[in-house]
């Protein structure tokens, strides 16, 4: 098969019709992210999705948690990669993805990368249910929560030098590791073992804005610090991924 990079689909990105322009006031702790009554170049989807574009030249999925005019969680996923999946290409669950979200306590915004894993199916399930698949990126993830791999050293720099954060959840609990003694991966995995099989799991390194520091932003500065994480975990997701489709690192004159 050839490297990804000679199979790479490259992607120009349509230009905005005007300046983005997101303001700080579209961030609402009590409601969510502001999405409706704006238009195109006031949406954060729209402007993240066409900075993601340009960077990497390659197309990105939409995904969201709320509905109306307020959402409280938004995703971008590589829609090459999913299509490429044998048996989930129907559905964004499987991937690896870039999100953002407001957290009520402590009050911040958080920018970084998930994955989910759904039920482990049992017997025949209903109809119409989304269980955990082969080639979800949740099986890479945990082959790389040990000691030794390119996922466990990048973690390792996320976290302890860089100052991300791992945040594990699923059951009946969440746990949130960071610092320089947070553990490293050897931590995680038997967090996310206690998962009960029909229940769903969730992984993510994030960066955390609190509420005081967004309050001295500007829209075009918060957005900013947002593709600024990105780039960061541009490389995490290449290893969960599997293929180094994006382009890793900072963002020249970053």
């Amino acid at each position: 098969m050839a490297p990804a990079q000679d199979r790479k689909r490259v992607v120009k990105a349509p230009p905005l019709p005007v300046r983005p322009a997101f303001r700080r006031e579209f961030l609402d702790f009590e409601r969510g992210i502001r999405m409706g009554g704006l238009e195109p170049h006031e949406r954060i989807t729209q402007i993240v999705k066409h900075a993601l574009v340009a960077r990497h030249r390659r197309d990105f999925l939409i995904d969201k948690w709320g509905r109306g005019r307020y959402w409280q969680w938004i995703c971008w996923l590589l829609r090459e990669h999913r299509d490429a999946k044998p048996l989930s290409s129907g559905y964004n669950f499987g991937c690896a993805k870039f999100f953002i979200s407001l957290r009520g306590d402590p009050r911040a915004l958080q920018a970084g990368v998930q994955l989910e894993r759904a039920g482990v199916r049992r017997g025949r399930g209903a109809a119409g249910e989304v269980y955990l698949q082969d080639d979800w990126d949740w099986h890479r993830l945990l082959a790389g929560l040990r000691k030794g791999t390119p996922l466990a050293a990048e973690l390792e720099r996320l976290v302890a030098r860089e100052g991300f954060r791992v945040h594990l959840g699923g059951g009946a609990g969440e746990r949130t590791f960071r610092g320089r003694r947070w553990g490293g991966v050897a931590a995680l995995r038997p967090v996310l073992r206690r998962v009960p099989d029909d229940d769903w799991a969730w992984f993510q390194v994030y960066w955390p804005t609190p509420e005081r520091e967004l309050a001295a932003l500007a829209g075009d500065e918060i957005v900013g610090s947002i593709l600024a994480v990105f780039n960061e975990l541009s490389g995490a997701m290449n290893l969960l991924m599997g293929e180094p489709y994006l382009v890793a690192g900072p963002a020249r004159g970053c």
